[in-house]
């Protein structure tokens, strides 16, 4: 079947019509594009691209082929943008509701602090990654271009934790944060807690410089504050609590914010003290 590519879905996929099928659903395509491939389903299967979109680009990361952890490094950071918007404005107008946008920024390679990624014991070690695309198999991602250094740094710890609480017949989910006393673990997953494991954790969590490790919702090991400097606060986040996913995502919204929301720090109005009557 040969397909041209409408649209992108909300999740990036491409998106073509059929007369006899209705929609079919294309991922790693773009607007414009003619494809070629085998109907499976709703999805075309082993799909070739014929015609490229101008707005192709060859993915930064060499694992973009294999790990399904980004939908779109297909596609020039321009159309990205415009595609972003798009996405906003039409949930928008389906509220009947539109809004004025600011300049859409983007986060630099490599600095995001916060993820969630898979893993499994094998018979020769430890998978850690995410989901390749649509399946359940986990892709190695140790020149990841998302993550930021000291979550790819942790990744040998997190190995260790791997191979002492997990099996070869279930996935564990780890979510880390970087923090200031070091990253912050949560496993769910996991073998049941007793004694031993215990005890072979927090040795881990010493030997790894893990600020906390959480198992199945349990903090297990605490050898640092996991705190973070959120404007002129410092916070320590209950485990797996969300977070923007990168400092410079953070400084943008806060650098939206705060003209939107007028002065902060109580202008020149009097600050009440208690008793004060508190007027209408």
């Amino acid at each position: 079947m040969i397909v041209t590519i409408e649209r992108l879905g909300h999740l990036g996929h491409g998106i073509a019509r059929t007369p006899d099928s209705g929609p079919i659903y294309v991922p790693g395509t773009l607007p414009g594009e003619v494809v070629e491939g085998t109907p499976d389903g709703d999805r075309l299967a082993d799909p070739k691209i014929i015609t490229p979109s101008p707005d192709r680009v060859k993915p930064p990361c060499r694992h973009a082929r294999t790990c399904g952890g980004c939908q779109l490094q297909h596609a020039s950071d321009a159309f990205v943008a415009r595609w972003k918007q798009e996405v906003v404005e039409t949930a928008l107008a389906g509220q009947g509701l539109n809004a004025t946008f600011l300049p859409l920024q983007t986060s630099p390679p490599n600095s995001r602090r916060r993820a969630t990624l898979s893993a499994r014991r094998t018979k020769s070690g430890v998978l850690i990654g995410f989901h390749s695309r649509a399946s359940d198999s986990i892709a190695e991602i140790p020149d990841c271009q998302l993550l930021h250094p000291g979550i790819l740094a942790a990744f040998p710890g997190l190995k260790t934790l791997v191979t002492a609480g997990g099996s070869r017949s279930s996935e564990l989910s780890l979510q880390v944060t970087l923090t200031r006393g070091g990253p912050d673990v949560s496993v769910t997953g996991g073998k049941p807690l007793d004694g031993a494991l215990r005890m072979d954790l927090a040795r881990l969590v010493e030997a790894h410089g893990f600020s906390r490790l959480t198992w199945d919702g349990e903090t297990v090991a605490l050898r640092d504050r996991p705190a973070l400097t959120i404007g002129r606060a410092t916070v320590v986040p209950p485990p797996g609590a969300f977070l923007q996913a990168t400092v410079e995502g953070e400084a943008a919204l806060l650098a939206a914010v705060r003209p939107a929301a007028g002065r902060h720090d109580g202008g020149s109005r009097r600050r009440r003290r208690c008793g004060d009557d508190p007027g209408p």
